[in-house]
């Protein structure tokens, strides 16, 4: 019989499966506050339980399913990439950044991808899996727990302004931008918000919460609805149907207009701004007149609240992609602005270890289905799990 994964439980839930071994539901809080709040890795660090429920915890549970391979490290350690072997041998990655009195993971979704966006590394490798509720949070808890451990190593002089002063004591901040589309796997990827955001156990603000779609209006059309009013960030990447159509084939099904549309729509039901991400691509939608057009369509016939976060395409392989020039770069945003619309550049973060938005590829993914890698094959050792 396989072991029940207590990161894929919410509370009244956890309540439950105490009672089917037997034990009392008041536990349930003290373990939740435990793995959530303490961000325990093994059931020896809950020392609140008595030895006898550690170890039938240890005989019939696990915290987590995941099996760290790797953790990639750039940007003198405030960039971390961990790569993941799911229990079916699937692999994930998710990426931790450091910034001044801030920290930030991007976790992934799903295994692989199945919009097929063309500037993209996860969309080459298609869709392996849907991520349940538990592995999705528990990159978080990864995360979490990596922040906690790096607040006392000695911090050198960066060029991100990072110092022992500002260094976060905390993960602040959960994006879903990793791989995968979150709205094509929705109820498993609320449900690990519903997990993070409990005041019980995480007790991450809603705030603190992003996701981004490539694009499904019925994602965010039910998002809208939620009760945590999390941040939305929506990949457009051109103005131009024609275009996005071929960078982005789910175009064909939502175009520009439908979209804007579900934008604005989301707008008025939120009270919250929209966020537009768009990877410039040298040749492919950076010039001023792309510029020009992305203004008219985000003010035209009326402004709505939103704002343009500019992403310089990191390089995939196989794509015959170039990167933008600074000096593109800087008259796309001076258009913008010129506009009136919000307009900021995305920190470039993690391009030397392929961790960089749209570099996320399970680049180990045949080795795994080969039965070819495991954590020795680094000489690197996973976080204490229960098996």
């Amino acid at each position: 019989m396989s072991k029940q994964d207590l990161v894929n439980l919410n509370l009244e839930e956890l309540k439950e499966y105490l009672m089917s071994i037997g034990e009392k539901p008041f536990r349930a809080k003290q373990i939740f506050r435990q793995i959530w709040r303490n961000h325990v890795s093994t059931f020896d660090e809950m020392t609140d339980l008595n030895i006898e429920l550690r170890k039938k915890l240890k005989e019939s549970a696990t915290i987590g399913t995941l099996q760290l391979l790797n953790v990639k490290t750039g940007d003198i350690g405030l960039t971390k990439k961990a790569i993941w072997k799911t229990i079916d041998d699937k692999v994930i990655e998710s990426v931790l950044m450091i910034y001044p009195n801030r920290s930030t993971v991007c976790v992934s979704s799903q295994a692989g991808c199945p919009m097929g966006c063309i500037f993209c590394a996860t969309g080459k490798l298609g869709l392996l899996k849907n991520l349940s509720a538990g592995e999705i949070a528990e990159q978080a808890l990864w995360a979490a727990r990596t922040v906690k451990e790096a607040n006392n190593l000695p911090i050198e002089e960066n060029r991100h302004n990072v110092s022992k002063e500002n260094f976060p004591e905390a993960l602040t901040n959960v994006v879903y931008m990793g791989m995968g589309e979150p709205f094509n796997n929705y109820n498993k990827w609320w449900r690990s918000v519903e997990l993070l955001n409990h005041k019980d156990g995480f007790n991450l603000g809603a705030r603190s919460f992003t996701v981004s779609t490539v694009g499904l209006v019925p994602g965010i059309e039910k998002l809208s609805n939620e009760d945590i009013n999390i941040n939305l960030a929506i990949s457009l990447h051109t103005p131009f149907d024609s275009n996005r159509s071929e960078l982005m084939p789910v175009n064909k099904k939502y175009p520009i207009a439908t979209l804007i549309q579900a934008s604005k729509k989301y707008v008025k039901d939120t009270g919250r701004r929209v966020s537009f991400e768009y990877c410039l691509i040298r040749g492919q939608n950076d010039s001023e007149d792309d510029a020009i057009a992305l203004a008219y369509l985000l003010t035209k016939p009326e402004k709505f609240p939103c704002h343009v976060n500019l992403i310089p395409w990191n390089p995939v392989n196989d794509t015959g992609l170039k990167t933008i020039t600074k000096e593109s770069r800087e008259n796309f945003r001076k258009i913008l602005k010129e506009h009136g619309i919000p307009t900021t550049f995305r920190i470039e973060r993690g391009r030397d270890i392929d961790a960089a938005c749209g570099q996320l590829g399970g680049e180990y993914q045949n080795l795994v289905s080969l039965g070819g890698i495991s954590p020795t094959t680094f000489g690197f050792s996973a976080f204490k799990r229960e098996n």
